[in-house]
């Protein structure tokens, strides 16, 4: 046999060998080629541990894919499992190939897919610990219950340090973008940052100087203000102003949303608010209590607690709505003047409900 022919002989021997060995990683290289058949951005949300196979079943259902088989194939390539298929939600784009698809699910060092997204959640008008828990279970993956149990407990509590009437106080309403497999313990530390970037040196340094010790008790007399005031904006700092004036005096807040706090849900809708009702024995109570209550009758926005930091400088130590739907108040020193527009104002009220 020729040196020539012996060359070609071995030549063919090594390209098909080499064509053997090579062949299942050029199949996988076409195979994640593949590309998803979406026509649009496809939300897709992973919500519990999945094997390959069930995420190509999914993913086959949702009409991303249509070659489970090569998917599972690179998938399997790729390693992926229960173990590194990251939860979350996902936003996949059309034409999106395997290889970059399957890279997506995959969990990275800090425990999110690398093609995870993330999601917002707002919380506002939020009364207490319960409603936040509501919002935030509704958008992510955190249990209701878990969270408010979490919330409650005497370790997370005592490792931010407030009290259980307190800790509503650290939550800063907002809209914050967090990813969907949230755990409580997550969710608590950002928001313990914000609330500690919120409180910067110079907000601390106003607290002194309105005669409060604490960014809890900011926040509580910001709910009440709040919940005096939601309509016109420019009377929170008077309101705060007014309710500071009566702690420096010693006079008790008489702040009506404070005994309705006390009834939970039982005054809601009430127009004509009774003696009987403001007799309630409860440390919310601010017609029995002197001072601030022990923590926020509600979470308020914080423009509400800057107002508070910035109280109007009156002499303020009354106030009364305002004979008309505006949800003003007219504001007074004397107690004689109070009297006179409280007088009014019960005869406006008592009318009105005669109308209806």
């Amino acid at each position: 046999m020729s040196r020539k022919k012996i060359i070609i002989i071995v030549s063919a021997a090594l390209i098909l060998i080499l064509g053997i060995v090579m062949y299942p990683k050029i199949n996988l290289y076409f195979k994640g080629r593949n590309t998803t058949i979406n026509t649009a951005n496809k939300e897709l949300f992973i919500k519990s541990e999945m094997t390959l196979e069930s995420l190509a079943t999914l993913l086959d259902k949702e009409g991303v894919i249509d070659n489970k088989d090569a998917f599972i194939a690179v998938g399997a390539y790729k390693e992926l499992n229960t173990k590194n298929i990251a939860l979350g939600k996902y936003i996949i784009a059309p034409n999106t190939s395997y290889r970059n698809l399957l890279n997506g699910f995959k969990k990275n060092a800090k425990g999110n897919g690398n093609g995870e997204v993330e999601i917002a959640v707002t919380f506002t008008n939020c009364k207490n610990l319960e409603d936040v828990a509501k919002i935030v279970s509704s958008k992510t993956i955190i249990d209701q219950a878990e969270l408010i149990q979490f919330m409650k407990s005497e370790k997370v509590l005592s490792k931010y340090g407030f009290t259980l009437e307190q800790f509503p106080a650290m939550f800063i309403p907002n809209t914050y973008k967090v990813y969907f497999d949230l755990t409580p313990e997550q969710f608590i530390a950002r928001m313990a940052d914000e609330f500690n970037k919120f409180w910067t040196v110079e907000r601390k340094n106003k607290l002194k100087s309105i005669g409060l010790n604490s960014q809890s008790e900011a926040v509580t007399l910001a709910s009440i203000v709040y919940s005096e005031q939601n309509k016109v904006k420019e009377e929170w700092s008077i309101i705060a102003g007014l309710y500071l004036n009566r702690i420096q005096k010693g006079i008790k807040l008489q702040s009506d949303p404070t005994f309705k706090f006390c009834w939970g849900d039982k005054l809601d809708g009430v127009q004509r608010l009774l003696n009987v009702h403001r007799d309630i024995d409860c440390p919310y109570n601010t017609y029995k209590i002197n001072g601030l209550p022990p923590g926020p009758i509600c979470i308020p926005p914080s423009e509400v607690v800057d107002a508070v930091l910035n109280r109007d400088d009156n002499n303020y130590v009354f106030m009364m709505a305002k004979p008309d739907y505006s949800g003003k108040h007219d504001f007074t020193v004397d107690y004689s003047d109070h009297q006179r527009l409280a007088s009014i104002y019960q005869k406006w009220l008592a009318n009105e409900l005669t109308k209806n």
